[in-house]
């Protein structure tokens, strides 16, 4: 599933082509994408799975949305955790919000350019300097979705948060991210820091990728407890998570396969720079110890038992 550099790539590369410009068309081919999109006097039932072009349920939403958004003039691309919005000029206090899933794509094309494969949503947009473009929303697997969704207060910020994105916290690279009350919160809990981690209330905008990396670079094991760190070894673990995701933003972010792209369709190159996550067997470029692999709630965690002792 992309993380937050992953997004954060996304975002920025969104950035240029859809602030100013306005929705000139949109084309829903698959209502199964919308399953996050709540239509006018409706609800967003099922999660999806049963919504179809030949649906009821599935010819109203995808109506209802290319109606709403379709004419929108679009601001600035913003991002918390893993969440992607495009609020909506005019004091609607609205944003077109996009989740990638595990295999979503906003891709940016040329208006005759060729279909990329499993586009499931396609806006025209029309920009005063860039002119006109394709914003194709691709996904293999279908766990990703748009939605035209509401804003609401963010603390100081008055209607600049989606409603579906209030339930996360801000991500480490949020500049009012707290460093003082995320590791007072770490160090309560008595969960293995890897299983806080990933906890979205906690911070957001990190998953296994990071995570094993993070844990790797600090030298803390993935099963030890939050409350088992020093508070010296809990922020060195959040400015370890912080470098990994600079590294990782410098590098385009991770790609395993076509699934995750830029919206130019171009891989991301810092699964070459991965010291622990995947790489099973392998000598731990640090002690040379090979990395090992344990089972962590349906998941993986990857570290080295010589540099990440257990304590």
């Amino acid at each position: 599933m992309p993380e937050l550099p992953e997004v954060e790539v996304v975002r920025a590369g969104l950035a240029p082509a859809v602030t100013g410009a306005t929705v000139a068309g949109v084309e829903v081919r698959d209502p199964r994408a919308l399953k996050r999109h709540v239509p006018i006097g409706g609800s967003a039932s099922d999660g999806g799975h049963g919504v179809t072009l030949e649906t009821a349920e599935g010819v109203r939403r995808a109506a209802d949305f290319e109606r709403r958004v379709t004419g929108l003039r679009l601001l600035a691309p913003q991002r918390r955790g893993k969440f992607l919005w495009v609020p909506i000029e005019g004091g609607s206090e609205q944003a077109l919000l996009a989740h990638l899933g595990m295999s979503g794509q906003m891709l940016l094309r040329a208006l005759d350019a060729p279909d990329d494969r499993f586009v499931r949503i396609r806006l025209w947009i029309e920009h005063p300097e860039h002119g006109e473009m394709r914003l194709d929303f691709a996904d293999q697997r279908l766990f990703g979705s748009l939605a035209l969704d509401s804003l609401i207060a963010d603390g100081g910020e008055p209607a600049s948060l989606p409603a579906q994105a209030s339930h996360i916290a801000r991500d480490p690279l949020d500049p009012l991210f707290d460093d003082a009350v995320f590791v007072a919160s770490l160090r309560r809990r008595g969960t293995a820091v890897k299983r806080a981690l990933l906890d979205q209330t906690l911070l957001s905008g990190v998953g296994n990728i990071y995570a094993d990396e993070a844990l790797w670079a600090a030298r803390i094991h993935p099963e030890t407890a939050g409350s088992a760190l020093s508070e010296r070894k809990a922020f060195g673990l959040l400015a370890e998570l912080r470098a990994v995701f600079a590294k990782a933003l410098a590098e385009g972010g991770t790609s395993f396969d076509e699934q995750y792209v830029n919206v130019n369709g171009q891989a991301g190159y810092f699964a070459h720079s991965l010291n622990a996550y995947g790489r099973t067997g392998e000598t731990c470029p640090r002690c040379g110890e090979p990395i090992r692999r344990i089972q962590f709630g349906g998941r993986s965690s990857h570290f080295c038992p010589r540099c990440q002792r257990r304590r």
